[in-house]
C-alpha cells in the first residue's frame, strides 16, 4: 500500500511541475503586444489560463492528501520487527514457544510390599 501510495505521490508532484511550467506567466501579454511573441495559442488567449490552473489545484489537493496519508503511514507503529536482530529473536522465541517442553522423567514405579498372609 505504501508504494503504491508513493508512486501515486511522485506522479502528482511531476504533473504539478508539469502544469506550472506550462501555464503563461503575468507578463506574457505585455511582450505580445510588441510582437514577441503570439497573443493566440492553441488553446485561445485564455483557455489554457482557467484549465491549468483548476488542474493544478485539483493536483495540488491530492498531492496534500498523498502528503499526510504518508506521513501518517510512517508514524504509525507496527507489530512487525523492524531490524534483522528483532526478526531473529521474535523467531527463536516463537520457536521455542511451538515446541512442547519435554516431559520431566519419571521415577520408576516401586512394587508394593508383599504382603504377609
Amino acid at each position: 500500500m505504501r508504494g503504491f501510495l508513493l508512486t501515486v505521490h511522485i506522479l502528482l508532484a511531476l504533473m504539478i511541475v508539469f502544469l506550472v511550467l506550462m501555464q503563461r506567466g503575468k507578463g506574457a501579454e505585455a511582450g505580445a503586444g510588441f510582437g514577441a511573441g503570439a497573443s493566440g495559442t492553441v488553446f485561445g488567449a485564455r483557455g489554457t489560463a482557467t484549465l491549468f490552473s483548476k488542474l493544478t489545484a485539483v493536483f495540488a489537493a491530492l498531492f496534500f492528501g498523498t502528503s499526510l496519508l504518508l506521513a501518517y503511514m510512517g508514524t504509525r507503529t507496527t507489530a512487525e520487527p523492524t531490524s534483522v536482530i528483532e526478526r531473529a529473536a521474535q523467531a527463536a522465541a516463537h520457536a521455542r514457544s511451538a515446541t512442547p517442553p519435554a516431559p520431566a522423567p519419571q521415577a520408576p514405579a516401586q512394587a508394593p510390599p508383599p504382603v504377609n498372609q
